[in-house]
């Protein structure tokens, strides 16, 4: 993911929603306040610092 002129990879270990999606859905996203991103058609919402460092939140929901 492309944030601010900042690259990102999101690995399916750490960002499973993304996992079997169309590109379609990922790359529908938007910022909806400043380093507070929306996936509207998968209901996901991370903010940069999670995207940055996600091994500081270890909390994740359950992929089905």
């Amino acid at each position: 993911m492309l944030v601010h002129g900042r690259e990102y990879f999101m690995s399916y270990d750490e960002f499973p929603w993304f996992k079997d999606q169309p590109v379609k859905k990922i790359i529908n996203v938007e910022e909806i306040s400043p380093g507070h991103f929306y996936w509207p058609d998968l209901d996901v919402d991370l903010s940069e610092e999670i995207i940055k460092n996600p091994e500081r939140f270890p909390l994740k929901a359950k992929h089905a």
